[in-house]
Protein backbone atom coordinates (compact mmCIF):
# COMPACT_ATOMS: atom_id res chain seq x y z
CA UNK A 1 0.00 0.00 0.00
CA UNK A 2 2.73 2.51 1.18
CA UNK A 3 4.56 1.52 -2.32
CA UNK A 4 1.87 2.21 -4.39
CA UNK A 5 0.56 5.56 -2.85
CA UNK A 6 4.41 6.85 -3.59
CA UNK A 7 4.14 5.48 -7.05
CA UNK A 8 0.81 7.62 -7.72
CA UNK A 9 2.70 10.55 -5.74
CA UNK A 10 5.58 10.76 -7.78
CA UNK A 11 3.02 10.16 -11.33
CA UNK A 12 1.79 13.80 -9.75
CA UNK A 13 4.77 15.68 -9.41
CA UNK A 14 7.03 14.03 -11.98
CA UNK A 15 4.26 13.61 -14.79
CA UNK A 16 6.84 11.69 -17.68
CA UNK A 17 7.12 13.67 -21.19
CA UNK A 18 5.05 12.32 -23.92
CA UNK A 19 7.48 9.95 -25.82
CA UNK A 20 9.93 9.78 -23.77
CA UNK A 21 11.17 6.50 -23.03
CA UNK A 22 14.44 5.04 -20.68
CA UNK A 23 17.70 4.28 -23.22
CA UNK A 24 19.72 1.07 -22.39
CA UNK A 25 23.11 1.83 -22.48
CA UNK A 26 24.55 0.02 -25.60
CA UNK A 27 27.80 0.17 -25.02
CA UNK A 28 30.89 -0.27 -22.53
CA UNK A 29 31.49 3.36 -23.19
CA UNK A 30 28.02 4.71 -22.57
CA UNK A 31 27.35 2.45 -19.07
CA UNK A 32 30.63 4.42 -17.40
CA UNK A 33 29.50 7.64 -19.49
CA UNK A 34 32.95 8.17 -19.82
CA UNK A 35 35.19 11.15 -21.54
CA UNK A 36 37.93 8.68 -22.54
CA UNK A 37 37.02 8.30 -25.76
CA UNK A 38 37.12 12.05 -27.06
CA UNK A 39 40.54 12.20 -24.99
CA UNK A 40 41.87 9.27 -26.49
CA UNK A 41 41.20 10.75 -30.03
CA UNK A 42 42.43 14.85 -28.92
CA UNK A 43 44.90 14.73 -26.54
CA UNK A 44 47.61 12.95 -28.04
CA UNK A 45 47.68 16.26 -30.39
CA UNK A 46 47.67 18.78 -27.36
CA UNK A 47 51.90 19.35 -26.63
CA UNK A 48 53.82 20.83 -23.54
CA UNK A 49 55.45 23.98 -24.29
CA UNK A 50 58.77 24.90 -22.59
CA UNK A 51 60.28 28.13 -23.58
CA UNK A 52 63.87 29.54 -22.22
CA UNK A 53 64.98 33.23 -22.27
CA UNK A 54 67.52 35.66 -21.11
CA UNK A 55 66.62 38.52 -18.60
CA UNK A 56 68.52 40.53 -16.48
CA UNK A 57 68.53 41.31 -12.91
CA UNK A 58 69.99 44.00 -10.78
CA UNK A 59 72.61 42.35 -8.37
CA UNK A 60 72.36 44.04 -5.01
CA UNK A 61 74.35 44.00 -2.04
CA UNK A 62 71.97 42.07 0.92
CA UNK A 63 73.12 45.83 2.75
CA UNK A 64 70.92 47.86 0.83
CA UNK A 65 67.87 45.53 1.03
CA UNK A 66 67.32 45.99 4.74
CA UNK A 67 64.44 48.35 4.95
CA UNK A 68 66.44 50.80 7.80
CA UNK A 69 69.00 51.51 5.11
CA UNK A 70 66.51 50.76 1.48
CA UNK A 71 63.99 54.34 3.07
CA UNK A 72 68.09 56.08 2.20
CA UNK A 73 68.67 54.58 -0.95
CA UNK A 74 65.49 53.59 -2.53
CA UNK A 75 66.15 52.27 -6.00
CA UNK A 76 69.53 54.56 -6.16
CA UNK A 77 71.45 51.78 -4.98
CA UNK A 78 75.32 52.60 -5.12
CA UNK A 79 77.18 49.87 -6.62
CA UNK A 80 74.60 48.35 -8.01
CA UNK A 81 75.74 44.92 -10.97
CA UNK A 82 72.92 43.78 -13.76
CA UNK A 83 73.26 40.40 -14.11
CA UNK A 84 71.81 38.09 -16.69
CA UNK A 85 70.10 35.03 -15.98
CA UNK A 86 68.59 32.33 -17.82
CA UNK A 87 64.96 31.94 -17.17
CA UNK A 88 62.19 29.26 -18.12
CA UNK A 89 58.59 29.10 -18.73
CA UNK A 90 55.93 26.70 -19.76
CA UNK A 91 52.56 26.89 -21.54
CA UNK A 92 50.83 24.47 -23.95
CA UNK A 93 49.67 23.87 -27.69
CA UNK A 94 47.69 21.92 -29.82
CA UNK A 95 48.87 20.47 -33.00
CA UNK A 96 46.56 21.26 -35.66
CA UNK A 97 48.12 20.06 -38.83
CA UNK A 98 50.26 16.74 -40.12
CA UNK A 99 53.04 18.81 -41.06
CA UNK A 100 53.63 20.24 -37.30
CA UNK A 101 51.83 22.95 -37.38
CA UNK A 102 51.15 24.00 -33.95
CA UNK A 103 49.18 27.34 -32.09
CA UNK A 104 49.38 29.00 -29.03
CA UNK A 105 48.89 31.85 -27.07
CA UNK A 106 51.93 34.67 -28.08
CA UNK A 107 51.98 35.36 -24.38
CA UNK A 108 53.46 31.21 -23.95
CA UNK A 109 56.70 32.50 -26.41
CA UNK A 110 56.78 35.48 -26.02
CA UNK A 111 60.71 36.32 -25.38
CA UNK A 112 61.65 32.76 -26.20
CA UNK A 113 65.10 32.33 -27.28
CA UNK A 114 64.77 28.93 -27.11
CA UNK A 115 61.40 26.79 -27.70
CA UNK A 116 61.27 22.95 -27.07
CA UNK A 117 57.50 21.22 -27.57
CA UNK A 118 56.87 18.08 -26.03
CA UNK A 119 54.38 15.37 -27.09
CA UNK A 120 52.42 13.17 -24.63
CA UNK A 121 54.33 10.21 -26.17
CA UNK A 122 57.51 11.88 -24.73
CA UNK A 123 59.07 12.73 -27.92
CA UNK A 124 60.41 16.44 -27.98
CA UNK A 125 60.76 18.95 -30.68
CA UNK A 126 62.44 21.93 -31.18
CA UNK A 127 60.29 24.63 -32.43
CA UNK A 128 60.57 27.23 -35.05
CA UNK A 129 58.55 30.15 -34.28
CA UNK A 130 56.22 30.88 -37.54
CA UNK A 131 54.10 33.71 -36.43
CA UNK A 132 53.26 35.85 -33.48
CA UNK A 133 49.92 37.86 -33.49
CA UNK A 134 49.93 39.81 -30.20
CA UNK A 135 46.67 41.85 -30.79
CA UNK A 136 44.62 38.26 -30.51
CA UNK A 137 47.46 36.62 -28.21
CA UNK A 138 48.03 33.59 -30.57
CA UNK A 139 50.94 32.17 -32.18
CA UNK A 140 52.03 29.64 -34.67
CA UNK A 141 54.99 27.21 -34.39
CA UNK A 142 56.09 24.67 -36.26
CA UNK A 143 57.85 21.35 -35.73
CA UNK A 144 59.77 18.89 -38.00
CA UNK A 145 58.48 15.36 -37.57
CA UNK A 146 61.56 13.98 -39.88
CA UNK A 147 58.92 11.57 -41.36
CA UNK A 148 57.39 10.61 -38.14
CA UNK A 149 53.52 10.47 -38.10
CA UNK A 150 52.16 13.59 -35.76
CA UNK A 151 48.87 13.53 -34.33
CA UNK A 152 47.17 16.54 -34.56
CA UNK A 153 43.37 17.50 -34.26
CA UNK A 154 40.39 19.13 -35.75
CA UNK A 155 38.98 22.95 -35.59
CA UNK A 156 35.53 23.27 -35.21
CA UNK A 157 33.14 26.33 -35.54
CA UNK A 158 32.53 28.18 -32.29
CA UNK A 159 29.51 29.56 -32.95
CA UNK A 160 27.92 25.49 -33.42
CA UNK A 161 28.27 25.96 -29.22
CA UNK A 162 25.62 26.88 -26.79
CA UNK A 163 25.86 27.53 -23.44
CA UNK A 164 25.13 24.52 -21.59
CA UNK A 165 27.38 22.87 -23.53
CA UNK A 166 29.68 19.57 -22.46
CA UNK A 167 33.53 21.08 -23.07
CA UNK A 168 36.95 19.83 -21.97
CA UNK A 169 39.93 21.55 -21.21
CA UNK A 170 43.48 20.43 -22.27
CA UNK A 171 46.36 21.63 -20.96
CA UNK A 172 49.67 21.23 -19.03
CA UNK A 173 48.56 23.31 -15.31
CA UNK A 174 51.71 24.12 -13.14
CA UNK A 175 54.03 21.52 -15.02
CA UNK A 176 52.42 18.62 -13.74
CA UNK A 177 51.89 16.90 -16.66
CA UNK A 178 48.76 16.83 -19.17
CA UNK A 179 45.56 17.37 -17.49
CA UNK A 180 41.81 16.72 -18.29
CA UNK A 181 39.16 18.77 -16.77
CA UNK A 182 35.04 19.06 -18.08
CA UNK A 183 32.98 21.59 -17.14
CA UNK A 184 30.39 23.42 -19.33
CA UNK A 185 30.16 26.33 -21.66
CA UNK A 186 29.01 29.08 -19.30
CA UNK A 187 28.65 32.18 -21.61
CA UNK A 188 29.58 33.45 -24.93
CA UNK A 189 30.62 36.44 -26.21
CA UNK A 190 32.61 37.35 -23.00
CA UNK A 191 34.07 40.83 -24.19
CA UNK A 192 34.53 43.02 -21.04
CA UNK A 193 38.08 41.23 -20.26
CA UNK A 194 40.67 43.39 -21.98
CA UNK A 195 42.89 40.81 -22.17
CA UNK A 196 43.25 41.61 -26.16
CA UNK A 197 42.66 43.92 -28.98
CA UNK A 198 39.41 41.85 -29.65
CA UNK A 199 37.82 40.75 -26.43
CA UNK A 200 35.62 38.38 -27.54
CA UNK A 201 36.00 34.99 -25.90
CA UNK A 202 34.16 31.87 -24.75
CA UNK A 203 33.93 31.66 -21.29
CA UNK A 204 33.91 28.12 -19.28
CA UNK A 205 33.88 26.29 -15.65
CA UNK A 206 36.28 23.40 -16.75
CA UNK A 207 38.78 24.15 -14.30
CA UNK A 208 42.33 25.98 -16.22
CA UNK A 209 45.04 26.76 -14.43
CA UNK A 210 48.86 28.68 -15.18
CA UNK A 211 50.28 26.23 -17.85
CA UNK A 212 46.74 25.62 -19.39
CA UNK A 213 47.09 28.42 -21.70
CA UNK A 214 47.43 27.80 -25.25
CA UNK A 215 45.61 24.00 -24.94
CA UNK A 216 42.57 23.04 -26.14
CA UNK A 217 39.07 23.48 -25.15
CA UNK A 218 37.71 20.69 -26.93
CA UNK A 219 33.59 19.04 -27.66
CA UNK A 220 31.92 16.03 -26.89
CA UNK A 221 32.73 15.24 -30.91
CA UNK A 222 36.90 15.81 -30.23
CA UNK A 223 36.42 19.32 -32.06
CA UNK A 224 39.03 22.14 -30.83
CA UNK A 225 36.69 24.84 -30.49
CA UNK A 226 39.08 27.09 -28.82
CA UNK A 227 42.44 27.86 -27.23
CA UNK A 228 42.49 28.31 -23.68
CA UNK A 229 43.87 31.71 -22.64
CA UNK A 230 43.18 33.07 -19.38
CA UNK A 231 41.24 33.09 -15.87
CA UNK A 232 39.40 34.50 -13.42
CA UNK A 233 41.46 34.20 -10.00
CA UNK A 234 42.31 35.80 -6.91
CA UNK A 235 44.64 33.72 -5.62
CA UNK A 236 46.27 32.37 -9.38
CA UNK A 237 44.04 29.14 -9.30
CA UNK A 238 40.82 28.48 -10.80
CA UNK A 239 37.64 29.76 -9.95
CA UNK A 240 35.48 28.18 -12.55
CA UNK A 241 35.67 31.08 -14.61
CA UNK A 242 38.24 30.28 -17.98
CA UNK A 243 38.17 32.21 -21.17
CA UNK A 244 39.31 30.68 -24.57
CA UNK A 245 39.53 32.45 -27.90
CA UNK A 246 37.14 31.39 -30.32
CA UNK A 247 38.50 28.81 -32.90
CA UNK A 248 37.20 31.15 -35.91
CA UNK A 249 40.31 33.57 -34.36
CA UNK A 250 42.56 30.77 -34.87
CA UNK A 251 41.39 29.69 -38.18
CA UNK A 252 41.93 33.47 -39.48
CA UNK A 253 45.55 33.43 -38.00
CA UNK A 254 45.95 30.22 -39.95
CA UNK A 255 44.97 31.29 -43.16
CA UNK A 256 46.78 34.63 -42.93
CA UNK A 257 50.12 32.69 -42.14
CA UNK A 258 49.50 30.40 -45.21
CA UNK A 259 48.23 33.93 -47.71
CA UNK A 260 51.38 35.88 -46.40
CA UNK A 261 49.71 38.50 -45.52
CA UNK A 262 51.44 38.59 -42.29
CA UNK A 263 54.28 41.31 -41.52
CA UNK A 264 56.45 42.72 -38.81
CA UNK A 265 53.25 44.66 -36.85
CA UNK A 266 51.22 41.07 -36.95
CA UNK A 267 48.45 40.28 -39.26
CA UNK A 268 46.57 42.37 -42.23
CA UNK A 269 43.51 42.58 -40.46
CA UNK A 270 40.23 44.70 -42.25
CA UNK A 271 39.89 47.62 -40.94
CA UNK A 272 36.40 49.22 -40.08
CA UNK A 273 37.36 52.97 -39.20
CA UNK A 274 34.60 53.95 -36.65
CA UNK A 275 34.04 54.53 -33.67
CA UNK A 276 31.06 53.19 -31.39
CA UNK A 277 29.20 51.95 -28.27
CA UNK A 278 27.26 49.85 -27.07
CA UNK A 279 23.61 50.31 -27.05
CA UNK A 280 22.14 50.96 -23.23
CA UNK A 281 18.27 50.56 -21.99
CA UNK A 282 18.20 54.26 -22.51
CA UNK A 283 19.61 54.30 -26.24
CA UNK A 284 17.64 51.37 -27.41
CA UNK A 285 14.14 53.44 -26.23
CA UNK A 286 15.45 56.67 -27.88
CA UNK A 287 16.43 54.62 -30.87
CA UNK A 288 12.97 52.09 -30.65
CA UNK A 289 14.50 49.43 -30.58
CA UNK A 290 13.06 46.68 -29.14
CA UNK A 291 16.11 44.83 -27.47
CA UNK A 292 19.14 46.92 -26.25
CA UNK A 293 21.92 45.41 -28.12
CA UNK A 294 24.04 45.96 -31.61
CA UNK A 295 26.93 48.40 -32.01
CA UNK A 296 26.04 52.50 -32.29
CA UNK A 297 27.99 54.10 -34.68
CA UNK A 298 29.45 57.41 -33.29
CA UNK A 299 31.98 58.14 -35.43
CA UNK A 300 32.86 57.35 -38.70
CA UNK A 301 36.70 57.91 -40.52
CA UNK A 302 36.54 59.63 -43.80
CA UNK A 303 38.08 56.69 -45.66
CA UNK A 304 36.00 54.23 -43.37
CA UNK A 305 34.84 51.31 -45.64
CA UNK A 306 31.48 51.22 -43.56
CA UNK A 307 31.12 55.49 -44.82
CA UNK A 308 31.59 54.26 -48.79
CA UNK A 309 29.02 51.49 -48.33
CA UNK A 310 26.03 53.72 -47.22
CA UNK A 311 26.36 53.22 -43.11
CA UNK A 312 25.87 56.87 -41.11
CA UNK A 313 26.59 58.14 -38.17
CA UNK A 314 23.95 56.79 -35.58
CA UNK A 315 22.70 53.76 -37.41
CA UNK A 316 23.20 50.52 -35.26
CA UNK A 317 24.30 47.22 -36.43
CA UNK A 318 22.37 44.36 -35.48
CA UNK A 319 24.76 41.50 -37.30
CA UNK A 320 26.88 41.03 -39.56
CA UNK A 321 27.33 37.74 -42.60
CA UNK A 322 24.47 36.74 -40.26
CA UNK A 323 25.66 36.36 -37.09
CA UNK A 324 24.62 38.57 -34.52
CA UNK A 325 26.59 41.78 -33.20
CA UNK A 326 25.56 42.00 -29.48
CA UNK A 327 28.72 44.87 -28.82
CA UNK A 328 31.22 46.50 -30.38
CA UNK A 329 33.73 44.26 -29.59
CA UNK A 330 31.42 41.36 -31.30
CA UNK A 331 31.86 43.89 -34.41
CA UNK A 332 34.88 43.99 -34.38
CA UNK A 333 35.83 40.13 -34.10
CA UNK A 334 33.26 39.06 -36.77
CA UNK A 335 35.10 41.47 -38.91
CA UNK A 336 38.40 40.73 -38.34
CA UNK A 337 37.41 37.15 -39.55
CA UNK A 338 36.49 37.68 -43.07
CA UNK A 339 39.41 37.43 -45.45
CA UNK A 340 41.00 40.69 -46.57
CA UNK A 341 39.18 41.49 -50.39
CA UNK A 342 36.04 39.93 -49.33
CA UNK A 343 32.83 42.05 -48.44
CA UNK A 344 30.87 41.34 -45.26
CA UNK A 345 27.09 42.21 -44.69
CA UNK A 346 26.55 44.32 -42.11
CA UNK A 347 22.18 44.52 -41.14
CA UNK A 348 21.93 47.98 -40.26
CA UNK A 349 18.85 50.05 -37.95
CA UNK A 350 18.27 52.97 -38.99
CA UNK A 351 15.34 55.27 -37.73
CA UNK A 352 12.90 51.83 -37.11
CA UNK A 353 13.86 50.30 -40.60
CA UNK A 354 16.60 47.56 -41.30
CA UNK A 355 18.82 47.18 -44.16
CA UNK A 356 21.60 45.28 -45.26
CA UNK A 357 24.70 46.95 -46.65
CA UNK A 358 28.03 45.33 -48.15
CA UNK A 359 31.04 46.12 -46.58
CA UNK A 360 34.50 45.49 -48.11
CA UNK A 361 36.89 44.08 -45.53
CA UNK A 362 40.06 46.14 -46.59
CA UNK A 363 43.27 46.83 -44.61
CA UNK A 364 44.22 50.38 -42.78
CA UNK A 365 44.75 52.60 -45.40
CA UNK A 366 48.74 54.41 -45.12
CA UNK A 367 47.49 57.91 -45.92
CA UNK A 368 48.20 60.71 -45.74
CA UNK A 369 51.36 59.91 -45.75
CA UNK A 370 52.88 59.16 -42.41
CA UNK A 371 56.62 61.52 -42.81
CA UNK A 372 58.73 59.98 -40.47
CA UNK A 373 61.61 61.61 -39.53
CA UNK A 374 63.87 60.57 -36.65
CA UNK A 375 65.25 63.85 -34.91
CA UNK A 376 69.32 64.12 -34.40
CA UNK A 377 71.55 66.36 -33.07
CA UNK A 378 72.20 68.53 -29.79
CA UNK A 379 68.57 68.47 -27.85
CA UNK A 380 66.54 67.62 -25.77
CA UNK A 381 64.20 65.02 -28.18
CA UNK A 382 66.97 63.50 -30.63
CA UNK A 383 66.53 60.20 -31.09
CA UNK A 384 63.09 59.76 -31.17
CA UNK A 385 60.94 59.25 -34.55
CA UNK A 386 58.36 60.89 -35.42
CA UNK A 387 55.26 60.46 -38.20
CA UNK A 388 51.74 61.57 -38.40
CA UNK A 389 49.02 59.47 -37.47
CA UNK A 390 47.20 57.64 -40.25
CA UNK A 391 44.97 54.29 -39.54
CA UNK A 392 47.44 52.23 -40.80
CA UNK A 393 49.80 53.92 -37.93
CA UNK A 394 47.44 53.90 -35.31
CA UNK A 395 47.08 49.90 -35.65
CA UNK A 396 50.48 49.60 -35.65
CA UNK A 397 50.91 51.27 -32.46
CA UNK A 398 47.58 50.41 -31.25
CA UNK A 399 45.87 53.97 -31.05
CA UNK A 400 42.48 54.74 -30.59
CA UNK A 401 43.16 58.13 -32.53
CA UNK A 402 43.62 58.59 -36.11
CA UNK A 403 44.96 62.43 -36.25
CA UNK A 404 47.75 64.25 -35.12
CA UNK A 405 51.41 63.46 -34.43
CA UNK A 406 52.52 60.51 -32.60
CA UNK A 407 56.30 59.10 -31.43
CA UNK A 408 57.15 55.58 -33.60
CA UNK A 409 60.13 55.04 -31.61
CA UNK A 410 63.09 55.87 -29.62
CA UNK A 411 66.52 55.22 -29.60
CA UNK A 412 67.78 53.30 -26.85
CA UNK A 413 69.84 55.86 -24.70
CA UNK A 414 68.90 58.60 -26.70
CA UNK A 415 67.83 62.03 -24.98
CA UNK A 416 64.18 61.49 -26.11
CA UNK A 417 64.21 58.00 -24.56
CA UNK A 418 64.34 59.98 -21.11
CA UNK A 419 61.15 61.49 -20.93
CA UNK A 420 58.95 60.19 -24.30
CA UNK A 421 57.86 56.66 -24.43
CA UNK A 422 56.46 55.03 -28.15
CA UNK A 423 52.73 55.98 -28.66
CA UNK A 424 53.10 59.41 -26.93
CA UNK A 425 50.92 61.77 -29.40
CA UNK A 426 52.54 65.04 -29.45
CA UNK A 427 50.22 67.92 -29.02
CA UNK A 428 52.41 71.18 -27.93
CA UNK A 429 56.14 71.74 -27.66
CA UNK A 430 56.71 75.32 -26.06
CA UNK A 431 53.02 76.79 -26.39
CA UNK A 432 53.16 76.21 -30.18
CA UNK A 433 50.92 73.43 -31.32
CA UNK A 434 52.04 70.54 -33.20
CA UNK A 435 50.50 69.31 -36.43
CA UNK A 436 53.46 67.74 -38.10
CA UNK A 437 56.68 66.08 -37.50
CA UNK A 438 58.72 68.84 -38.83
CA UNK A 439 57.32 71.00 -36.33
CA UNK A 440 58.83 68.85 -33.20
CA UNK A 441 62.20 68.93 -35.33
CA UNK A 442 61.60 72.55 -35.30
CA UNK A 443 60.80 73.60 -31.84
CA UNK A 444 63.36 70.98 -30.76
CA UNK A 445 65.99 72.39 -31.99
CA UNK A 446 65.32 75.96 -31.51
CA UNK A 447 65.02 76.14 -27.88
CA UNK A 448 67.12 75.62 -24.76
CA UNK A 449 64.17 74.23 -22.40
CA UNK A 450 61.24 72.97 -23.54
CA UNK A 451 57.34 72.26 -22.42
CA UNK A 452 56.18 69.33 -24.17
CA UNK A 453 52.28 68.46 -23.69
CA UNK A 454 51.64 64.52 -24.99
CA UNK A 455 48.74 62.13 -24.65
CA UNK A 456 48.98 58.75 -23.44
CA UNK A 457 46.53 56.00 -23.47
CA UNK A 458 43.87 59.12 -23.31
CA UNK A 459 45.88 60.69 -20.70
CA UNK A 460 47.06 64.56 -21.12
CA UNK A 461 50.95 65.57 -19.61
CA UNK A 462 53.55 68.02 -19.85
CA UNK A 463 57.24 67.49 -19.36
CA UNK A 464 59.19 70.77 -18.66
CA UNK A 465 63.20 70.34 -19.51
CA UNK A 466 65.72 72.49 -18.14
Amino acid sequence: MIIRLAAIVLALFFPLVAGAQSVVPQSQSEVKLSFAPVVKAVAPAVVNIYTKRTVVQSAVNPFFRDPFFSQFFGNNVPGQRMRKQAESSLGSGVIIEADGLVVTNAHVVKGAEEITVGLNDGREFEAELVLVDAPSDLALLRIDPAGEALPFASLRPSESLEVGDLVLAIGNPFGVGQTVTSGIVSAQGRSSLNINDFNFFIQTDAAINPGNSGGALVTLDGGVVGINTAIYSRNGGSLGIGFAIPSEMVASVIAAEKAGSNGASGIARPWLGVTAQGVTQDIADSLDLKTPRGALISHLHSASPLKAAGIQVGDVVLSLNDKEVRSPSEMKFRMATVPLGDEATMLVERKGKSKSYKVKAMAPPDSPPRSAITLSGQHYLSGATIANINPAVAVELGLSEEEGVVVMALAAGSPAARILNPGDIVLDINGAEIKAPKDVEKAAQAARSLSVIVKTNGRTRRVFIR
